[in-house]
């Protein structure tokens, strides 16, 4: 990957991680048009511009990440800690999903055919989610719940398929439980930071002392030239700065069902030419 592809991609990234459309199936869809070998430093690449849109977030939500903290050193049961309970409390499917069912779900797209088909199912699964949030509006609810928060965070295991977007099913599944939208933007972008970092950290491992095992049934990681990385870090960090606070904005005036449209369109033209 030289440093135009690295740059339009990790736009690619920055700008979709917020976006209710799907980063990693952009991500793929993009490495399949520009005709990369996602084993030559794919994984390293994908490492750097999460860690990058983790950082955006923390820029753009520096207040509320604050205000957490404060409310914490109190050191009494208040709103802060609340919501910092709700945030582990979603974390619970995710940690399921990547310490069991990783290697099962890696499965699904084995080959490129095979990932091209789940990403376009996935999107129209994607704009079928959203567009339900037009047609389906519960009683709102003052505040988010530590149940609808797992049941949020199932929404977020689930999306780990490429192509079912993140903030989409998040976003989307607190609307239909009749949460308010003005806080769920800036819940969903929250309580992806410590799975991100995980996995991150995890796949870093695999990079730095891969074991025997993951060699042998993945081979040894290909190296990514450190241009490609700087330039896909900072691209997709400025374009998931701009895209988060444009996101927040979006949901507390916008109808997702427009974001549904545009993801049915690019499912089925990916089906089309898988």
């Amino acid at each position: 990957m030289n440093w135009f592809e690295a740059l339009i991609l990790g736009l690619v990234q920055g700008l979709t991680e917020y976006l209710p459309v799907s980063s990693s199936g952009h991500l793929e869809i993009g490495k399949m048009l520009l005709g990369i070998d996602p084993e030559a430093g794919g994984l390293q690449f994908d490492i750097v511009v999460h860690i990058a849109t983790v950082l955006s977030t923390l820029l753009v939500l520096w207040r509320e990440v604050a205000w957490i903290f404060k409310g914490m050193a109190r050191r009494e049961w208040n709103d802060e800690w609340r919501y910092v309970v709700n945030i582990l409390v979603s974390m619970i499917p995710i940690a399921i999903v990547g310490f069991c069912l990783k290697d099962s779900v890696e499965a699904l797209y084995a080959s490129e055919h095979a990932e091209a088909v789940v990403v376009g199912c996935c999107l129209i699964v994607t704009a079928l989610l959203l567009t339900l949030t037009q047609y389906i509006k519960p009683q709102p609810r003052a505040k988010l719940s530590p149940w609808h928060a797992f049941l949020i965070g199932i929404a977020q295991a689930v999306a780990v398929l490429p192509g079912l977007s993140r903030s989409g099913s998040t976003i989307a599944t607190g609307l239909l439980l009749g949460n308010k939208k003005e806080m769920l933007a800036q819940f969903s972008f929250l309580m992806v930071i410590p799975p991100i970092l995980g996995e991150a950290l995890l796949d870093a491992k695999h990079i730095i002392a891969p074991s025997a095992e993951y060699v042998a049934e993945h081979g040894a990681a290909a190296s990514m030239p450190a241009l490609s990385l700087i330039v896909g870090f900072v691209a997709a960090f400025v374009a998931g700065c701009f895209a988060c606070k444009w996101m927040i904005s979006l949901v507390k005036r916008c109808k997702l069902v427009y974001f549904g449209i545009y993801c049915a369109v690019v499912g089925v033209l990916v089906l089309i030419f898988a």
